[in-house]
């Protein structure tokens, strides 16, 4: 019996982001058990990138392949990079090349945005594990949790407001934590590491591991902070932020806005050359190395080059605390690394952070104010500094013997809900309990419309262009679609429907010449050699009109000739009676040049003779082999 085949969509695994992480947590797991087929769809390269072949499993890329056609409405969208980052433009042609039996998507919630109306979306078996990150729920979840088998967020307070929303399928299913990389050291270790960084034993460390994006508190962060050094001046605590100090918040201008001295507040500095990391004030980008001499090879941690998993764990080590205050998240995967570290953590009480700061995790909770995201109007923390100044106060002032036991406790929360092993078992239950695809159903794309008349009495143009979408394309699109929205807003620029139509109807025409492409001999006789005269007519039904009126004429002039007729199939019934035509041929562009289709330089064409009437201003149309003067 065949393994079950896992197309796994994510980001690429040796990317050090959440999802990445994720991905090579599950995918060794999943790997090691040998009971599945693997193929890793990997967000953020290419299909054919070599890094890829270095997989244990199969790798592809999910960006689109080159010869990929997109419509431009959709290459004008805003939307449009953000859906090619996350493999919206290269997953049919995966999914139709490997036939999974199952698919299963581990990203944010938009980047499966339109993939339920794919083909083959409800032909195998789909699990989302999706980041749900704000209140209210995106309607796009909603709409894609009844379309898939199973629907898994990150956090359960998504998972309890899906519930609440109708979605029975929908499930808590943490993401991967390695608790095997991340764990305390022992305190003799712990002071040499902090002797080698140039920490003193008696500062208080804060920390916080991040990418630098806005949706991070950094300045609620510093605000806390300072406010706990006016209070307790004899704590001589000092900030580390792990980050990318080039990216998302200007900090140097932060410190100097809020007055904090730089030397207080410390950065990961990371070698590209040697591969080791310093901790120190920010003192810009493109260092040079204290440890190999290399010229301009550090920069803070980021994405690209950062520390690997074991300085990760040393980095955790050197804190006293760790607090992450954020205004909202999927799940703030720095938070549970942190936790295994044997760390008291401080998280903002909102979003994904409430799994993460109750009395069972040994969470600490930051107190925040709502505010609004524009124009989604989704809720958004921003968490109260004076909160993150008691809570600092709370572990600084904490008796040692309390202080343990509550970092024990958060230890143990994460072993039991996030170690690799608790929640891929859950994934591969539900893989087990899914069906084989038996992949029995044809992946083609059904043929465009183009002679499809929309009803005159649509009075909405949003219904309108939806209606044209659907019969002529093909497309079932809702009304937020990027290109319903685009030509609606050509629509307000001046074009008319009629515009519209004849434009969509131009597309279906190209599209359809796309999808029944084949080599151009088989639609030629093939007895018939040396005895062939096309006559190409690209233009509307004038021309094939005026050029079906000529067509008598050259055949009685070459009555041994089959004569071929090349134009737009919408234009095939104008001529298809007319005796002396032996076969009508769709038209395309490379047509134009009749010498493509009489050959040059000695090559042999697939005609003998060629004319197009309506080409004479724009190409050689009078050669013809030299079989006529």
């Amino acid at each position: 019996m065949r393994k079950k085949k896992i197309l796994y969509h994510s980001n690429y695994h040796k990317l050090f982001t959440g999802f990445g992480k994720n991905a090579k947590n599950i995918l060794k797991y999943l790997y090691k058990s040998g009971k599945y087929e693997i193929v890793e769809l990997a967000n953020g390269k290419a299909y054919n990138d070599p890094i890829l072949d270095k997989s244990p499993w199969k790798s592809v890329g999910s960006l689109p392949q080159p010869d990929k056609r997109i419509p431009p409405e959709e290459k004008n969208a805003p939307e449009f990079q953000r859906r090619v980052s996350y493999g919206a433009y290269g997953v049919d042609e995966i999914v139709e090349a490997e036939k999974p039996d199952i698919y299963i998507g581990a990203e944010d919630i938009w980047a499966f945005d339109g993939l339920d109306k794919r083909k083959w979306w409800k032909k195998l078996s789909t699990i989302l594990w999706t980041t749900i990150d704000s209140l209210p729920i995106l309607p796009t979840a909603n709409s894609l949790a009844p379309t898939c088998n199973h629907f898994l967020t990150w956090a359960s307070f998504a998972s309890n407001e899906m519930r609440k929303n109708g979605h029975k399928n929908t499930e808590t299913l943490f993401g991967t934590v390695n608790c095997e990389d991340f764990f305390p050291l022992e305190d003799s270790v712990k002071k040499g590491l902090r002797a080698r960084q140039g920490i003193q034993e008696d500062e208080f460390l804060i920390g916080f591991v991040f990418r630098n994006q806005l949706r991070k508190s950094v300045p609620n962060l510093l605000d806390g902070y300072k406010a706990f050094l006016s209070r307790n001046p004899n704590s001589k605590a000092r900030l580390l932020l792990h980050t990318h100090w080039t990216e998302g918040w200007d900090i140097p201008r932060l410190l100097k806005e809020k007055e904090i001295s730089p030397n207080l507040v410390l950065t990961t500095y990371f070698c590209a050359s040697c591969k080791q990391y310093e901790i120190r004030p920010f003192s810009g980008q493109k260092q040079n190395c204290r440890f190999c001499g290399a010229q301009n090879s550090q920069e803070t941690t980021n994405i690209i080059n950062g520390v690997d998993e074991s300085q990760l764990n040393e980095i955790y080590n050197l804190l006293d605390v760790y607090c992450h205050p954020f205004t909202s998240g999927g799940m703030e995967i720095p938070i549970f690394e942190a936790k295994l570290c044997n760390l008291i953590t401080l998280v903002t009480n909102y979003s994904c952070g409430e799994d993460s700061c109750g009395e069972e995790s040994a969470g600490l909770p930051l107190e925040w104010s709502e505010y609004r995201e524009p124009g989604t109007q989704f809720i958004k923390a921003t968490t109260c500094a004076k909160s993150i100044c008691e809570k600092l106060e709370f572990v600084f002032n904490l008796p040692l013997s309390e202080k343990k036991s509550l970092e024990n406790k958060a230890r143990e929360y994460v072993l039991s809900n996030y170690a690799v092993d608790v929640v891929a078992k859950t994934l591969e239950s539900m893989i087990d309990n899914l069906p084989f695809c038996s992949w029995d159903f044809d992946m083609k794309e059904e043929l465009r419309d183009p002679s499809y008349i929309p009803p005159s009495n649509i009075e909405r143009d949003v219904d309108f262009i939806m209606d044209i979408y659907k019969n002529i394309l093909k497309l079932d699109l809702s009304k937020k679609d990027s290109g319903v929205v685009y030509w609606q807003n050509e629509i307000r620029n001046g074009k008319t429907r009629h515009d519209l139509v004849s434009i969509f109807k131009n597309i279906a025409h190209k599209e359809n010449q796309d999808l029944q492409k084949k080599d151009f001999k088989d639609f030629l006789d093939q007895d018939d050699e040396g005895r062939r005269i096309a006559l190409v007519v690209p233009g509307d039904e004038s021309d094939v009109l005026l050029a079906n009126a000529l067509i008598k004429n050259l055949k009685n002039k070459h009555p041994d000739y089959n004569l071929y007729f090349i134009t737009q199939p919408s234009l095939f019934p104008l001529v298809d009676s007319n005796p002396f035509i032996h076969k009508c041929i769709p038209y395309l562009n490379e047509f134009e040049d009749i010498l493509s289709l009489e050959g040059s330089g000695g090559h042999k064409g697939f005609f003998d003779i060629a004319f197009s009437p309506f080409l004479l201003k724009k190409y050689n149309t009078y050669s013809h082999n030299g079989l006529l003067n």
